[in-house]
């Protein structure tokens, strides 16, 4: 839709910024419920920009790996890169991207290394659990402005004119990621009241991963882009999305199993 701006001469992608937004608006919000519940700020400061390294990382290893057929291409002509510039260029085409399925699973597997090295850590979750939302309603603006992960074709929509991904341009298309941006405002909204009514205390990770598993699984029909990946007639973050269900169904299970 609006892939660029210009700002003192450069260009700067409006994806990028709408990210930076996020940050800023998720950072913000953890500072203040940390005041609120008592916590030093700087602690889980420190807690969310590990936890934000480890979802970029698994972001676009995700995407390396679903688009694996990227690296078996390189491969097949690694002759063919004589220069360091053609590597970088390679590079940059292989980890063109990112998956919020993969950065969501990075950012758990960061958070349950620093929770087993220190357990405090653990009072921290359910703010961010409200944070992520939040931070990703953000993000879905940021593809809509963008261009990427565009919708289905659809009489109700907008047309793409000049999308970096050439497919998506000219046709109708279902504005996918704002459908989904104000379902992450919504589930965001809902997460907060849990938090400030104390519902749901040390759990909300679970009701997060519960309702947009939920949500994410259906307004996947809705996206007309392939490169996430297709698995028969699922896409990736679909099958993604069933495996989450199951296993917070059963843990949950588990737990009141036992009790």
């Amino acid at each position: 839709m609006f892939p660029y701006i210009e700002l003192f001469g450069r260009e700067l992608g409006f994806y990028s910024l709408m990210l930076l937004c996020g940050i800023f608006t998720a950072g913000v919000y953890a500072c203040r419920m940390a005041v609120r519940q008592k916590y030093d700020y700087s602690e889980i400061v420190i807690f969310m920009l590990l936890l934000s390294t480890g979802a970029i990382i698994g972001s676009y290893l995700s995407y390396v790996l679903v688009n694996y057929i990227n690296i078996v291409y390189l491969v097949k002509n690694i002759n063919q890169i004589n220069t360091f510039n053609k590597m970088l260029s390679a590079l940059r085409y292989i980890f063109g991207g990112s998956i919020f399925y993969g950065g969501l699973l990075g950012g758990l597997l960061t958070g349950h290394i620093l929770i087993k090295k220190n357990s405090n850590n653990k009072k921290f979750v359910d703010i961010v659990a409200v944070n992520i939302p939040l931070f990703h309603f953000f993000g879905r603006i940021g593809c809509f402005l963008g261009g990427c992960c565009f919708g289905i074709p659809s009489k109700i929509g907008f047309i793409y004119t000049n999308n970096p991904i050439v497919e998506a341009n000219g046709i109708t298309r279902f504005p996918v990621q704002l459908l989904e941006a104000v379902f992450n405002f919504l589930l965001f909204l809902l997460l907060n009241h849990f938090f400030k009514i104390e519902k749901y205390k040390n759990k909300l990770i679970y009701v997060y991963l519960l309702v947009y598993a939920t949500g994410r699984f259906f307004i996947e029909f809705l996206r007309g882009d392939a490169y996430r990946g297709i698995w028969l007639f699922l896409s990736t973050s679909q099958i993604i999305s069933i495996l989450i269900l199951l296993i917070v169904l059963s843990k949950n299970y588990i737990i009141h199993k036992k009790k």
